[in-house]
């Protein structure tokens, strides 16, 4: 058998006809030409997993590659081929891509029923070297088929390989037993094509857990990434634990995760708050944010993803729900583990972030104008210190206040419904709104601010309102040339409208024209469901409200 000169990539018929010209390599003739096409297979074999990576289950790639499973059945069971480890491996790689972990239909799970089969053999063959034809006659006598007494044997592999690993006491000391690191990183191997087996699930949680006394990672990166794209892809699941144990372990995995979260959440509208908190909490992320490590981790991140997307609304809305959802975490952990705040925030001035990590729900509402006053005088003392002398500095402080964005929100409200001293207020949103005060930018926003807020107030108690009343403060807010001012007027007008005696009235007319002519479709939406969010848990007073919330919401959906 002459070796062909050029193969082409991806042929299954070429290779499924030399898989059945081989058999099983019993003839001297087939065995030699196996040995002179194993190179030429192993390529063809890694081309075929970086294929298969990319199908979702084997429903589709039987769809796209009907010969798949002929062709990898025969190879599986040529003992020269599988002989060759690199070939092997590649053949699990292979069919631990075809693995349905929710099969959908019949064939799916025929196809997984297959797969466990062909995988269990592979294992067998490798680990004890085992002679079907010997074997046969004592697995008969227990009863059961070959794929059945192999599907045993791995459990009971997996079973004795977390036992070692978990006996880790001598004496009822706590120390380790001296399983050799290089041991527990061979296991960590072995274990990389088959992550998504449910029989090896202990393991895995086994391993995640584990920590010998080297100072060093012990499981190999190609163990810790294949598991956290199996549990990011819900092929698998872990406990919190185990989860957190990975991110800890290895930070590429963390960040993976992370901005996986980010890609889910900006890919779709999402209608509500609860709706993106419920997609958070699904990542763990949060929870797992009760480590300090983990949490300053997230929050660069996120910090970067903010500023490579110019302050988007999607991104800042996603960072403040995440912020509410890690400190509803941190407030549940128990008192005995759980770490400071200034583990989280080590750099910042520890009395204004004490202020801003109090919940609105902790204070009376009666309480609340003279906390934002507080947080506001902190806050300018802060950004008018000589020693804050470079923007990364001023960012900092900036980002700190921007993640409890519902103080904001409720300053906003806070001037128009409470008897309060503007100014103070006022400067919170200047400089939430323009935190640099280059060419006077928040002095210029502060201006603009007051006389849109003097305007306001002057027809808050007014019963009857029409567009034509508001036309000064719209004209201001459409007319201004700086973004940063512009998004600060449109939150006091849209706050008005929200919670004045007449705004109702004129509230869809208004936000409408105010978008239609400005680019601030998404800062009003984002605004509104913040809102929306929060009056929702506010009791019946605010029923009106949060009526006329939904009815913007919905006309708004189909702008951003």
């Amino acid at each position: 058998m002459a070796q062909d000169a050029a193969v082409p990539k991806l042929n299954f018929e070429y290779w499924l006809n030399k898989a059945v010209e081989w058999g099983q390599a019993t003839t001297l003739e087939s065995q030699k030409d196996v040995c002179l096409h194993l190179p030429q297979l192993q390529e063809f074999l890694h081309q075929l997993y970086e294929t298969l990576k990319d199908v979702q289950g084997s429903a589709a790639a039987i769809q796209q590659f009907p010969l798949i499973g002929q062709l990898l059945g025969r190879l599986c069971w040529n003992p020269f081929v599988i002989g060759y480890d690199e070939s092997q491996r590649t053949l699990m790689w292979c069919l631990c891509c075809l693995y349905s972990s929710e099969p959908q239909n019949p064939v799916e799970l025929k196809a997984n029923s297959w797969i466990r089969s062909l995988l269990c053999h592979l294992l067998s063959s490798s680990k004890w070297e085992s002679n079907e034809a010997e074997t046969s006659p004592f697995i008969s006598a227990l009863g059961c088929t070959s794929a059945d007494y192999y599907c045993h044997l791995v459990k009971n592999m997996v079973f004795s390989l977390v036992a070692e690993l978990r006996e880790n006491q001598f004496s009822g000391l706590n120390t380790q037993r001296s399983v050799s690191a290089s041991r527990v990183n061979a296991v960590s191997i072995f274990c990389v094509p088959l992550v998504t087996l449910p029989d090896l699930s202990p393991l895995l949680e086994t391993l995640l857990l584990y920590h010998g006394g080297s100072p060093k990672e012990i499981l190999c990166p190609e163990f810790l990434e294949a598991v956290n794209e199996a549990f990011l892809k819900k092929k698998i699941s872990l406990s919190e634990s185990a989860v957190f144990s990975l991110w800890l372990r290895h930070l590429p995995s963390l960040e993976k995760a992370t901005l996986h979260l980010l890609g889910r959440l900006v890919s779709v509208q999402l209608n509500s708050l609860e709706e993106v908190a419920c997609v958070i909490k699904d990542s763990l992320l949060p929870q797992a944010a009760s480590h300090p490590a983990i949490f300053r981790v997230v929050n660069e991140i996120f910090k970067n993803a903010l500023l490579e997307t110019d302050g988007t609304p999607e991104v800042m809305t996603i960072i403040q729900v995440f912020t509410q959802l890690f400190l509803e975490a941190h407030q549940n952990q128990n008192k005995q583990h759980a770490f400071p705040l200034k583990a989280y925030f080590p750099c910042h001035h520890q009395p204004l972030v004490r202020a801003l990590l109090r919940r609105p729900s902790e204070l009376p509402t009666t309480s609340w104008s003279q906390h934002l006053k507080n947080i506001s005088d902190m806050l300018k003392a802060l950004v008018e210190d000589a020693n804050i002398s470079s923007l990364t500095d001023l960012f900092e402080i900036w980002f700190l206040v921007a993640c409890f964005g519902e103080w904001l929100d409720i300053a906003a409200e806070q001037l128009l419904k409470a008897a309060v001293q503007p100014d103070p207020l006022l400067w919170l949103l200047a400089f939430y709104y323009c935190p640099q005060n280059g060419n006077q930018q928040r002095t210029q926003a502060m201006v603009e601010a007051e006389a849109v807020y003097s305007h306001l107030m002057m027809l808050f108690s007014c019963a009857d309102l029409s567009l034509r009343d508001l036309e000064a403060a719209v004209h201001r807010v459409t007319r201004t040339e700086q973004c940063c001012v512009q998004h600060l007027l449109t939150h006091l007008l849209t706050s008005f409208l929200l919670f004045s005696s007449g705004g109702h009235m004129v509230a869809q007319e208004c936000i409408y024209h105010i978008t239609e002519a400005t680019d601030t479709s998404k800062e009003v939406y984002s605004l509104l469901l913040r809102t929306a969010h929060r009056l929702q848990h506010h009791g019946e007073e605010n029923q009106r409200t949060v009526k006329l919330l939904n009815e913007l919401l919905q006309k708004l959906a189909l702008k951003v």
